[in-house]
C-alpha cells in the first residue's frame, strides 16, 4: 500500500478521503493549518503535521519526514461569494500557495498529485449535462483560481514530470459514521437545511423560484462524499495526468432537496423565498463517462434520501459540529 500526504485532510472532503485511506490499508500524512479543518476531524491513526502551504520550508519538512508516494490536495478557500469581495485570499491560496506545494514536492522527489478541482472553472455552462471538453469560463475568482492551478498542472507534468488527476466536483454531500460537514461559515444546501430541523436556522431559503426547470428551482449534481472518496483512490493509480468531472450524472431541484430533508428528519422545515442570486445556473449536472471508463468509477451512492439519511445521522450526533 502508499504513503499518501491529504493537504487540507482536518476539511469536510479530506477527513472522508483520510477515512477511506486508512479503511483501504494506506499510510496517511493530514497536513492542515486548521483555518478551516478542525482537529477533531483528523482521524487517530494518521501522522499529523501542522502547518501553512504560504511557508514553502514547513511543507518541505512535513514531505521530507513523511516522504510520501502521492499527495492529496483540499486545502482551497471555497466561497464563491467572498471570492468576489476578497480576490486577493483565493488567488494568494488557491495558486500561490498551491505553488508552493508544487515547487515542494518537485524539490522532494515526490511525482503524484491528486486535485481537488470544481465545476466552477466552467460557470455558465454551454450544455448540460458538463463534459470535460465544454470551454471553462469562470465567472468569480474562485472557479479562476481553481482553472489557473489546473493550467499550472499541465506545464509541471509536460516540464517536471508531475502526474496529477484533477477532479472537477460538483455537489460533495453526506457523511460518514465519523466524520461530517462541519464548515465555520455554512453555504451548502443540505446541511443548512438541516440546521433548521435542528432548530439552530428560521427557515430554509429557496434563491429563485422561477428557473426554467420542473419546478422553478434550481437543479444540482449531488454525490455522497464516500463516492467522491473513492474517485480519490482510483485517481492514485491513473496511468497519465487527466482531468475528470465528476457527479452521479442526475439532479435534484432546491425543493426537492427540501422536501426530502422533511421526510427524513420528521420536521416541518418552513422556507424563505429570496430573489435569484447573479450568476445562478438553472441546471448543473456532470457527465461523468470519462472517469468511468477511465478508471472504473462507479458511484454507489446515488440516492438522494440516502445521501441526506447519512448526513442527518452524522448533525445529530453533533449537533454543534465538531465544537471547535
Amino acid at each position: 500500500m502508499s504513503k499518501i500526504l491529504v493537504v487540507g485532510g482536518a476539511g469536510y472532503i479530506g477527513s472522508i478521503c483520510v477515512e477511506e485511506l486508512l479503511n483501504a490499508g494506506h499510510h496517511v500524512g493530514v497536513f492542515d493549518n486548521l483555518s478551516e479543518g478542525h482537529r477533531r476531524a483528523i482521524d487517530p491513526r494518521v501522522r499529523f503535521f501542522q502547518g501553512d502551504l504560504a511557508d514553502i520550508s514547513v511543507i518541505k519538512l512535513a514531505l521530507t519526514e513523511f516522504q510520501p508516494d502521492a499527495v492529496m490536495h483540499f486545502a482551497a478557500n471555497a466561497l464563491v461569494g467572498e471570492s468576489m469581495t476578497k480576490p486577493e485570499k483565493y488567488f494568494n491560496n488557491n495558486v500561490c500557495n498551491g505553488l508552493n506545494l508544487l515547487n515542494a514536492m518537485h524539490e522532494c522527489g515526490v511525482k503524484r498529485l491528486v486535485f481537488s478541482s470544481t465545476c466552477a472553472t466552467f460557470g455558465i455552462p454551454e450544455s448540460v449535462p458538463i463534459h470535460e471538453g465544454l470551454p471553462q469560463n469562470p465567472i468569480n475568482p474562485y472557479g479562476e483560481s481553481k482553472l489557473i492551478f489546473e493550467k499550472i498542472l499541465r506545464w509541471y507534468d509536460e516540464i517536471h514530470g508531475l502526474t496529477f488527476v484533477a477532479l472537477r466536483y460538483f455537489n460533495a454531500a453526506g457523511a460518514s459514521e465519523q466524520f461530517g460537514e462541519d464548515h465555520r461559515i455554512e453555504t451548502h444546501l443540505i446541511p443548512n437545511v438541516l440546521k433548521v430541523a435542528l432548530g439552530q436556522r428560521q427557515a430554509a431559503e429557496i434563491y429563485g423560484t422561477d428557473y426554467p426547470t420542473p419546478d422553478g428551482t434550481c437543479i444540482r449534481d449531488y454525490i455522497h462524499i464516500r463516492d467522491l472518496a473513492s474517485a480519490h483512490m482510483l485517481a492514485l493509480e491513473a496511468p497519465k495526468s487527466a482531468f475528470y468531472n465528476l457527479g452521479t450524472g442526475g439532479g435534484t431541484s432546491v425543493k426537492e432537496i427540501i422536501d426530502t430533508c422533511r421526510a427524513v428528519t420528521g420536521h416541518e422545515i418552513p422556507v424563505l423565498e429570496r430573489p435569484r442570486r447573479a450568476g445562478d445556473p438553472p441546471r448543473l449536472i456532470a457527465a461523468s463517462e470519462k472517469i468511468r471508463a477511465e478508471l472504473g468509477w462507479t458511484p454507489k451512492h446515488q440516492d438522494i434520501r440516502k445521501i441526506i439519511e447519512s448526513a442527518w445521522a452524522w448533525h445529530v450526533k453533533h449537533p454543534n459540529g465538531y465544537g471547535d
